[in-house]
């Protein structure tokens, strides 16, 4: 047999091993969408680290003395990472948008449901100083308050073209009731709440709080938390307290909570 030849067939065994790879791949996926079905039917917990963690420990176990350990333990990584992709495509097929008063812990949440549910995180404020090259400080300096809410506004209008995404907004995003209707139209919106204690250990040291520039105070923080209460409430479809959880236990009930306002509302729908 010519070399030439060899090498044909060894490369034609590769394509046959890829072809079954990605079948069995493609039957895993489906079996996640069972399970996520199940447990949303079930009321069993959506997210469960705990299995993952299992199944990498089953896994090493498999591979012990395997040459390719590490190599096929890392492209599990991503077979998992894609398997949470699946989930959140089952459970969600809305953009997700996170408000609340400035330390409420929409970015950390925000950035833990990004990591939990592989879905792409966006921070408003963020895109609002990639857009001006300027800080929210320095926009509330040179322009005001008004233009800066016009910028919020503007961003919401354009995210309407993402689909499946955390996005956590700005503290005072509610102050118009046209924002509102900008996020319902393709997604849920979580209302994050906290005492006025917690939100000032939470932003006591930050420089980016314009608002409580010169007012990091319980009184202050407390006063404006009220005037925006109700606001916040007429918005939300979900409510989530944060002080004294770990942000799993948030992001589990934020989790918990859709699941059961989506099904109240298709039930309603029928």
């Amino acid at each position: 047999m010519s070399d030439t030849k060899q090498l044909e067939e060894i490369r034609e065994k590769i394509g046959d091993t890829d072809m079954r790879i990605i079948d069995a791949l493609a039957d895993r996926m489906v079996l996640i969408q069972d399970i996520i079905a199940y447990k949303k039917a079930t009321g069993i917990p959506i997210l469960q680290p705990e299995q993952e963690a299992k199944q990498t420990k089953a896994l090493e176990e498999y591979l012990k003395d395997n040459e390719f350990e590490e190599e096929i333990l890392d492209v599990f990584k991503y077979i998992m990472k894609n398997s949470r992709r699946v989930q959140a495509k089952a459970l969600f097929d809305y953009n997700v948008f996170l408000i609340g008063f400035m330390g409420a812990g929409k970015t950390t949440i925000a950035s833990e449901l990004e990591r939990k549910l592989e879905m792409h995180r966006i921070e408003m404020d963020e895109m609002i100083v990639k857009k001006q090259g300027m800080s929210i400080s320095e926009i509330f300096d040179e322009y005001g308050e008004i233009y800066f809410r016009n910028l919020e506004s503007n961003c919401l209008i354009e995210l309407q073209k993402v689909k499946q995404g955390i996005i956590s907004c700005g503290g005072g995003v509610i102050l118009r009731a046209d924002n509102a209707d900008h996020m319902k139209k393709n997604g849920r919106i979580v209302l994050l709440t906290a005492t006025p204690e917690t939100i000032l250990e939470r932003v006591k040291d930050s420089d980016e709080r314009p608002i409580l520039n010169n007012h990091m105070n319980v009184e202050f923080i407390s006063d404006l938390l009220n005037q925006r209460k109700d606001k916040y409430l007429a918005v939300a479809d979900v409510v989530v307290a944060t002080d004294g959880k770990s942000t799993d236990q948030i992001c589990d009930e934020i989790i918990a909570k859709l699941i059961a306002f989506d099904r109240d509302k298709e039930a309603k729908e029928k």
